[in-house]
């Protein structure tokens, strides 16, 4: 019989030596009998070490099962995409040495950030975002068990505002039971605070084109980034309905489908047909100087050349 395991969440302090000199890290896992689920990313630009001490330590110890079998580990990483290169070709000789011991289960939202020596060697299994009809039936589902009449129209509406992520679907639905209940089908769904804050920049952006229009958006930036708002959030493109349906266009809001959202979204929305394109060139020309590059200098970068 299976019974099932508890799954505890902990703050572990990590210490080792990197050549002469002691590294600390806190690193929160979550952690049961079968996996340990960890996030390596967390650790900034040491996340190198966490791969080559810490998941190695942990990938050494094998488990033996009921009948003094040995078994195997699990370790699932999140954010892989995130990782730097050190620490994607440490992850790879991590799994190469440990293979018969750990089994590794690697989470990314975008692959092609993954080195290929890392991709060859797993099994590819692409989870794709839930339908607006499931988003529908989550918070038909919450409703209920929260005791909230929630008309279908609201619910419909709120699906296809979240851009088809259920995090977002769901919060929105707090936010307007906070605003307003009962619920109306009509009910006004409110824009987080952060993306008022970003149409609120890019309409500076399209008032005034100078270095010290420049210098007050570039403040602007920096307090959403200190706010843990990510670049890629702040940047990324999510609405490709609201644009004429060109194949030039199309093509270079599929390459930049990872990194712009909001600021390039609603600079877009301001712009004429011809600069839109260049907009977007410009944009992705800069994303490709993602790799050794501060968040704020690269979108400073971007929004220099805008201004």
């Amino acid at each position: 019989m299976l019974i099932p395991s508890v799954i505890s969440s902990c703050n572990f302090m990590f210490s080792f030596q990197a050549g002469t000199r002691t590294i600390e890290l806190e690193l929160t896992t979550l952690s049961s009998t079968h996996h340990v689920e960890l996030n390596p990313s967390e650790a900034g630009f040491q996340d190198r070490y966490i791969v080559q001490e810490i998941i190695k330590e942990m990938a050494k110890n094998r488990p033996i099962d009921t009948r003094g079998k040995k078994g195997f580990k699990v370790l699932v990483l999140n954010e892989v995409d995130k990782l730097s290169r050190e620490a994607q070709h440490s992850l790879r000789r991590t799994m190469e040495k440990y293979s018969a011991s750990c089994r590794l289960i690697l989470c990314c939202s975008s692959s092609s950030k993954v080195t290929e020596a890392v991709r060859s060697r797993c099994l590819n299994v692409r989870v794709s975002a839930p339908t607006e009809e499931q988003i529908v039936k989550v918070l038909e589902f919450v409703g209920k068990k929260e005791g909230l009449q929630l008309p279908s129209g609201l619910a419909a509406r709120i699906a296809e505002k979240s851009n088809r992520s259920l995090r977002r679907a769901i919060l929105s639905f707090e936010t307007c039971r906070v605003q307003q209940y009962p619920f109306t089908s009509n009910q006004v769904i409110p824009l987080m605070d952060w993306e008022e804050y970003v149409s609120e920049i890019a309409s500076d952006i399209m008032k005034e084109q100078s270095p010290k229009r420049l210098f007050q958006v570039r403040a602007k930036l920096y307090e959403l980034l200190i706010n843990c708002i990510p670049p890629e959030i702040i940047l990324k493109v999510a609405a490709f309905s609201c644009f004429p349906s060109n194949l030039l266009f199309t093509f270079h809001l599929k390459v930049l489908r990872f990194w712009f959202q909001r600021l390039l979204y609603e600079l877009l929305k301001k712009l004429d047909s011809e600069l839109k394109h260049e907009v977007c060139h410009w944009a992705a020309y800069y994303v490709s100087f993602q790799q050794g590059y501060t968040d704020l200098v690269l979108i400073s970068s971007c929004l220099h050349w805008v201004a």
